[in-house]
């Protein structure tokens, strides 16, 4: 008998389902991944390839050009992707921006966007984080003003995920900065043939080296006023607040995803390793780090499973998704140690998946809202 981690979410439809994400991962991303590891970004061809599968905004109305289904479709493409640790193609970030889209965007908006997000032609990124504004989004300073109709923006953000090769931009904006928080707004930028703007250098980070993310500049970059999302100003915090439960289950879910592909590497590795005559894995030791990290990883799977099925349900709510996050990422931290350990000398060499799981891991828990930021949420709902 073996350790059985399947979601229980999963039914036959979604697991054939999976099987078409993962020959699409093992032959348009997989093998690609050092170039993109050594360039910094996987390029345009395969967010379009995707595209064509079906394979983007899998949670998005098919009215809206979208796969018509809902959040375990987005998770399939999630856990087969951290199982692998392939970060380069952030689906993730994609489908956010277009939650924010189809959730507080105008009816031209998503009938606008959306079916091209869907298809790769465009990229999505959100550009919230400032060199002086990290989690606390009311310090941002980047501003939006209104002159002869049109929003010219002007400022700097950094650390934007899909920067490099974003089509479409979600600037998070001052539009009153007298007002703190309700002066907040969120303007929606295609950045083909947009004056003033431009994309900086491709940040050279611990891990995640295949994923663009970058500085992105605005001087003076007139943005249409139909380009307001939602059309009215003053919303863009509320727009924030309200979409952030989607993005932290998804940092659940690929901690946990990360666990569990970092647990099936090293099983394999101590089975056919060998020290003082044994293989690793006879060694006791050995055995009791691995019940250890699977114990993790089924009480993990259980929560997670529940949480994917509250958000389906349209019940997450942002307590609960804190702490998923917070679990997620602390724990896959903790996992993917105990791992490297077992590995010895070669869990320090990136040819080895567990090498780059590690330098991924440590984002994890400061994107999305940080493991102390986590903590005060859920504090606040005890």
């Amino acid at each position: 008998m073996s350790l059985n981690f399947s979601p229980s979410w999963s039914n036959p439809d979604l697991e054939l389902y999976r099987d078409t994400v993962v020959r699409f991962i093992e032959s348009e991303v997989l093998p690609h991944d050092e170039h993109a590891r050594a360039t910094g970004h996987v390029g345009h061809e395969v967010w379009r390839k995707a595209g064509a599968l079906g394979l983007l905004c899998t949670d998005i109305p098919d009215a809206y050009g979208g796969g018509g289904g809902d959040f375990r479709h987005e998770a399939v493409i999630y856990e087969e992707m951290f199982r692998r640790a392939l970060s380069g193609m952030n689906v993730s970030v994609h489908s956010i921006v277009a939650h924010y889209l189809l959730n507080h965007g105008t009816e031209a908006q998503k009938l606008r966007y959306l079916p091209r997000m869907a298809s790769g032609e465009l990229v999505g990124a959100i550009a919230m984080t400032e060199p002086g504004a990290g989690s606390d989004l009311q310090a941002i300073r980047t501003r939006a003003e209104l002159r002869d109709g049109k929003y010219v923006i002007n400022g700097a953000k950094t650390f934007i995920t899909n920067g490099y090769l974003a089509g479409l931009v979600l600037v998070v904006c001052k539009t009153d900065p007298s007002q703190g928080a309700k002066g907040t707004s969120i303007l929606i930028l295609e950045t083909e043939a947009a004056p003033g703007y431009r994309v900086g250098r491709l940040l050279d980070k611990i891990g995640m080296k295949a994923q663009d993310t970058s500085e992105l500049f605005f001087d003076d970059v007139a943005v249409p006023c139909e380009n307001l999302l939602g059309g009215e100003e003053g919303k863009g915090f509320y727009q924030l607040m309200g979409d952030l439960p989607y993005e932290r289950l998804v940092i659940g879910v690929t901690g946990l995803a990360t666990m569990e592909g970092a647990y099936a590497a090293t099983v394999d590795y101590v089975r056919e390793r060998k020290a003082f005559g044994k293989t690793l894995f006879e060694q006791q030791n050995t055995r009791f780090k691995l019940a250890e990290v699977a114990t993790r990883i089924m009480v993990g799977r259980a929560f997670i499973d529940r949480c994917v099925l509250d958000m389906v349900a349209g019940r997450l709510d942002t307590a609960t998704a804190s702490i998923a996050k917070l679990w997620g990422s602390e724990n896959q931290g903790k996992v993917v140690d105990e791992c490297l350990q077992l590995f010895g000398g070669y869990g320090y060499m990136n040819e080895y998946l567990v090498a780059r799981m590690y330098a991924d891991a440590r984002v994890q828990r400061i994107y999305g809202g940080t493991s102390e930021i986590m903590k005060e949420v859920i504090a606040r709902a005890i």
